[in-house]
This record gives structure tokens, C-alpha cells and sequence, in this order.
């Protein structure tokens, strides 16, 4: 028996690295997986049908179930369209894990509006698009279900030359926790991945750009995928709304945090009592 046995499941972006690791994993539990890529360089150019093919071909070999779709998640048509693979190839959909993403990494200085808007496109839109179309799926289906957005420490945390990156997926944290609040009347639960992991997205950013084989085996994407199965089992059917930190072994959960700060009785701050109440470092911490 597996964990997921009897599900559908969606991963977008699955012909390669994380995505790819997902897809399998999720088959492995017994999912039946429609693996989306639109097969093109890790900067969003080229397409093809290869690497979903691939993936599909090697689910199939461990005697799973799988179906290829090469639909551009950044358009309302390619969701749907994915959507409908699904339907056609396993007549439901109870997970869905967007995952697809592509870099135009550059300082901010140096970004033009081409780089920024084909980030946003495929990031936050594409999580838009597909989940939209999935999302209305589930909720007529009546029947909940599970849509797991990747975010990234980019985002969530900051990381140099990747204004366009971290905007996209901050966008993307920020769209999944109002849709985890809305999921819960339809028993739909959303959450959140900041995923690490040594993939063609990754392999030349500084850190991993000189990575030995012990750092290699460390990060491998497939470090990431057993808690999207998790997630997206019945065992975690309490849980909505959070955010995870997770690779090279590590699993945390990523929160923003208000603090108690201070507060004024009355009439409004003047600039010099609030600047009596920083600490480097700090802003208006409790005492």
C-alpha cells in the first residue's frame, strides 16, 4: 500500500530536477502523475516534449502510472489545458504540486523589463494559471484536495540579483497563504516549498558553482520530494497554510513574524522616540 495510492496528481515543470524528483515520488505512493514541461532551457526559451517523455517513461518502468502534457503554464489556455490532460488521462485531479520556474537572474541595475516580466510570467502567473483552472477543479469536485506552490528563499529571505526571481516568488507565498484561507470551506489545502537543491537552476549560483561530490549527494532535489508526498497525503489532512524551508536533509517551517513592538498611548510618534526604541539590527522589538 502506498501513501498516495488512488490519487492524480500534477506536477508542472517535472521533466528535471525537482520537478522530476516529485513526479517520481508521488508515483512511487501510488499516485497516478501528469508530468507537465514545456521542455525548454532553464531561461524559459525552446520547447519540446523529450524530458516529460522521459519522466513519464520511467514512472512507467517502476510500474506506475503516467501521462506526458507540454502545455505553457503561463497562459489561462496552457492551465486548462493541463487540467484537462489530467481529467483525460485519469479522469480527476486531487494534487497539484507548480513547480515549474526559470531563471533571468541579473543585478537589479542591470535588469530590463524583459527579464522581469517573463520571470513574473512564469512564476507567479503560471502558479495562477494552473492552480485557477485545478483550484475550481477540486472545489466542484467537492471532494478537497492538495496544491503545494514552490516558493523560494529568494523570495521569502532575499538573494542577490534576483529581484525579478524574489519578487515572482514572494508573490507566489504571498497567493498561497489567502488561498489556504479560502481552500478550508472546501477542504482544499495550500501550502508553501522554499525548496534548496543542486538542479540546472542552481548548479552555477555561488555556493553551488564549485560543489564537491559529498555537497553534490547532499543536495540532490530528491532531498526535497518526501515531503510533498507527505503534504499531500491524508496524514497531513489537519495542516494548511504553512510554509517550509527543506533540503540537503533539513526540513523547517518559515514563518512571518510580528512582533509585540511597542506601542503609544497616545498622539503620534515623533521621528527621535522612535529612533530612542531601534537597536541595530532591530525594529521596535519587544523589551
Amino acid at each position: 500500500m502506498g501513501w498516495l495510492d488512488g490519487k492524480v496528481a500534477i506536477v508542472t515543470g517535472a521533466g528535471g530536477g525537482i520537478g522530476r524528483e516529485h513526479a517520481l515520488a508521488l508515483a512511487k505512493e501510488g499516485a497516478s502523475v501528469l508530468v507537465n514541461d514545456l521542455g525548454g532551457s532553464r531561461d524559459g526559451t525552446g520547447k519540446g516534449q523529450n524530458m516529460a517523455d522521459a519522466v513519464v517513461e520511467e514512472i512507467r518502468a517502476a510500474g506506475g502510472e503516467a501521462a506526458a502534457n507540454y502545455d505553457d503554464v503561463s497562459t489561462v489556455e496552457g492551465g486548462k489545458n493541463i487540467l484537462q490532460g489530467a481529467i483525460d488521462a485519469f479522469e480527476r485531479v486531487d494534487i497539484l504540486v507548480n513547480n515549474a520556474g526559470i531563471l533571468r537572474d541579473k543585478s537589479f541595475a542591470n535588469t530590463t523589463e524583459d527579464m522581469w516580466d517573463i520571470v513574473v510570467k512564469v512564476h507567479l502567473k503560471g502558479t495562477y494559471c494552473v492552480t485557477h483552472a485545478v483550484y475550481n477543479h477540486m472545489k466542484q469536485a467537492a471532494t478537497g484536495g492538495v496544491i503545494i506552490n514552490t516558493s523560494s528563499t529568494s523570495g521569502l529571505n532575499g538573494n542577490f540579483g534576483q529581484c525579478n526571481y524574489g519578487a515572482a516568488k514572494a508573490g507566489i507565498a504571498g497567493f498561497s497563504r489567502c488561498l489556504a484561507i479560502e481552500g478550508v470551506k472546501y477542504g482544499i489545502r495550500v501550502h508553501i516549498l522554499a525548496p534548496v537543491a543542486l538542479t540546472r537552476l542552481t548548479d552555477d549560483l555561488p555556493g553551488f558553482d564549485q560543489a564537491n561530490e559529498a555537497m553534490k549527494a547532499k543536495m540532490d532535489p530528491a532531498q526535497v520530494s518526501p515531503l510533498i508526498v507527505y503534504l499531500a497525503s491524508d496524514q497531513a489532512k489537519d495542516i494548511t497554510g504553512k510554509t517550509f524551508y527543506v533540503g540537503g536533509g533539513r526540513i523547517a517551517e518559515m514563518k512571518v513574524v510580528t512582533h509585540t513592538g511597542k506601542s503609544k498611548d497616545a498622539g503620534l510618534w515623533t521621528p527621535q522616540e522612535i529612533a530612542d526604541q531601534m537597536k541595530p539590527g532591530e525594529i521596535l522589538l519587544p523589551e
